[in-house]
């Protein structure tokens, strides 16, 4: 066997970052107030109840269907979630982390709302939009095509080490599309359509089942933790210009 059983892929729940991304829009402001590195970004209150939401559904799935193997992009937000739902779940268990679960760069455009970007860099407004958000790569940033070639180098090193076993990774919104194009073999107008119709909530678990030998997804954004816990469910807009924190 050279595959997974099964693949949950966690969101981190709602962040700080996530809440100043939210208020920097609805004022028009250029930038985010936030002191933070994108990777020190913590979790909200509302982004803790989430996690531990997720941990006590964790903890009630059927022994063959829980995970054996956990893993985390080393970004707080992230990492806290997974942390929060272990501790919930009671769960002693072993948490890897993973450079390569991080969230997209965004270089200079880091920190940025869409009316800054295009205030301050119309430039790389106008090429963002001649390009298009697939394959657009902000200067010393990552494209999501860049993010995608992350995925199927760890994609290929998970299934190597871990063939037969059952993962759940806590990651970002982008390396979970990451996920998708990579397994699903998506197209980009695919993938863009379901970023735009159907954002990922936070703390939103994205499951795959092996199938005759290969991943197959069973559920996209499943909220059914957070809606039991009654957390609030929360998630970016559908007109989102970049990816939020």
């Amino acid at each position: 066997m050279t595959e997974l059983a099964r693949l949950l892929l966690v969101r981190h729940g709602q962040s700080v970052g996530n809440i100043a991304d939210d208020e920097a829009r609805a004022a028009g402001a250029h930038r985010l107030d936030l002191d933070y590195r994108d990777a020190d970004t913590p979790l909200s209150e509302t982004g803790l109840t989430q996690a531990s939401a997720v941990g006590t559904w964790l903890a009630a799935l059927p022994d063959e269907r829980r995970p054996t193997v956990w893993l985390t992009s080393p970004y707080r937000r992230a990492a806290d979630t997974a942390a929060a739902a272990l501790e919930a779940a009671r769960l002693d268990a072993t948490l890897l982390t993973d450079e390569r679960l991080r969230e997209r760069d965004l270089g200079i455009l880091d920190g940025f709302t869409g009316h800054g970007i295009r205030d301050r860099f119309p430039a790389e407004a106008e090429r963002r939009d001649r390009i298009g958000k697939f394959y657009y790569r902000p200067p010393g940033g990552e494209s999501w095509t860049d993010v995608v070639l992350r995925v199927r180098y760890l994609l290929t090193d998970l299934r190597q080490q871990y063939a037969g076993q059952r993962l759940c990774i806590f990651s970002h919104q982008a390396v979970i599309m990451g996920f998708r194009v990579a397994l699903e073999h998506m197209a980009e107008q695919d993938i863009l359509h379901v970023d735009r119709e159907d954002p990922l909530p936070n703390c939103s678990v994205t499951t795959y089942r092996n199938g005759d030998g290969s991943l197959r997804l069973e559920r996209y954004a499943d909220t059914t933790a957070v809606e039991r816990a009654e957390a609030p469910t929360t998630r970016e807009g559908s007109a989102a210009d970049e990816d939020g924190r």
